[in-house]
């Protein structure tokens, strides 16, 4: 299946240097996809193509925002209590409960909360029901969703049931994976060509079946769609800075993405997160076209770009091309901070349903919950078994 889209290219808050400009080409021969970066007037493509006609993309211009004046001092700003909590924020009435997680499944407050997020497995029927006449698109996060959540980020593996849960709902479901990693290692750690690929948030997007590394010469069947090109060297550079800057503290471990890099903090003594907050912050200063967003255990830096994993989730469901939105019914499981805005996508469209992974209340944009990994592949391998007896 090919990826295709009109999609209009996500809005920078700066002028953008030309490489915006570049058609990149997505899927086979006859489906194109073009940035525009307006300044001051539209440029229209006229492309005579059979079987495909284009409206040009809609842009808005957005004022910049001042982006220095909110990164004042590190201990003021909230960095540090969002850098301990954990993500998405949990609701205030749970506090108490908060710290006895494991024993309390039967607290008020937790039966609540799973009458508001039933569990997709126990509502799993009528959650089909929903999917009658649909094509059902199944879009899913990586860490803590396929793969359980662990100390060292390298060491986060799925495991061999899973990766045949997810090969088996392809067969019958486009499937993506969507992780905040670069795109090559989440490919790398997953392995099946038959899923899309989107790394970096989203950033960085790959359809099925693709070569693998294409970075160097850019094919023309290449299906690739990268609305953050031209900060792969700004990245790059803020990554190294990192890395030089957090070596003498213990345990921190900085990451490349490619599209976005990350420090976790997991493994540093809670006295020394205020130094992380501080590298992290005076790095931010210099680099205007960069934000942070916060992950379990985990400080992003990302390209102010109008793009997340729900914009991601908007773009692949443009490209599978089903002319009617009303035909595919999306499914979107993950677990992180990352996620809600995919799950604020799908609840305000009214297009489908937010899965949250978590094994305690939080917050969330999703409609239903899932404990963990293990709980994600009963679903996964549920969907297979509906699909299957629904074919026979």
């Amino acid at each position: 299946m090919e990826l295709k889209s009109s999609h209009s290219s996500p809005v920078l808050t700066d002028p953008a240097p030309s490489s915006v400009n570049n058609k990149s080409r997505l899927g086979l021969g006859h489906s194109s996809l073009y940035h525009h970066h307006h300044h001051h007037h539209h440029h229209h493509h006229h492309h005579q193509q059979q079987g495909a006609s284009f409206s040009p993309p809609k842009c808005i211009l957005i004022p910049r925002k001042k982006p220095a004046a909110m990164l004042d001092d590190v201990r003021s700003n909230g960095w540090l209590d969002a850098m301990k909590s954990s993500s998405p924020p949990r609701k205030k009435f749970m506090k108490d409960f908060s710290s006895s997680l494991d024993h309390h499944h039967h607290d008020d407050s937790d039966s609540s909360w799973m009458l508001t997020y039933p569990s997709a497995l126990s509502c799993f029927s009528q959650i089909m029901k929903k999917a009658k006449n649909k094509r059902i698109a199944i879009f899913l996060d990586y860490d803590g969703t396929l793969s359980p959540i662990v100390d060292d980020p390298d060491r986060a593996l799925m495991s061999d049931s899973m990766r045949s849960a997810v090969k088996n709902v392809a067969k019958y479901f486009p499937t993506a994976i969507i992780s905040g990693r670069s795109r090559d290692k989440v490919f790398d750690l997953i392995g099946l060509t038959e899923l899309y690929y989107a790394g970096s948030h989203g950033m960085d997007i790959m359809g099925p079946n693709c070569v693998k590394s294409i970075d160097n010469k850019q094919d023309k069947e290449v299906k690739l769609f990268q609305p953050a090109k031209e900060f792969l060297s700004m990245i790059d550079e803020v990554f190294r800075t990192l890395v030089e800057n957090t070596k003498a503290i213990e345990g921190a471990k900085v990451e490349n993405h490619k599209f976005c890099t990350s420090v976790h903090y997991r493994n540093v003594e809670e006295t020394n997160w205020p130094l992380i907050a501080q590298c992290v912050h005076d790095i931010l200063k210099d680099y205007p076209r960069l934000r942070l967003t916060h992950g379990r255990k985990v400080l992003e830096i990302r390209p102010v770009i109008d793009w997340n994993k729900g914009k991601a989730v908007e773009f692949l469901l443009e490209s599978l091309d089903i002319n009617n939105k009303d035909d595919v019914l999306p499914i979107y499981i993950g677990d992180d901070r990352t996620d809600e805005d995919a799950f604020k996508f799908l609840r305000e469209e009214n297009r489908g349903y937010g899965i949250l992974v978590s094994p305690v209340p939080k917050e969330t944009k999703a409609f239903y919950s899932l404990k963990d990994p293990s709980e994600v592949m009963e679903f996964l391998k549920s969907l297979v078994r509906w699909k299957e007896k629904e074919e026979a």
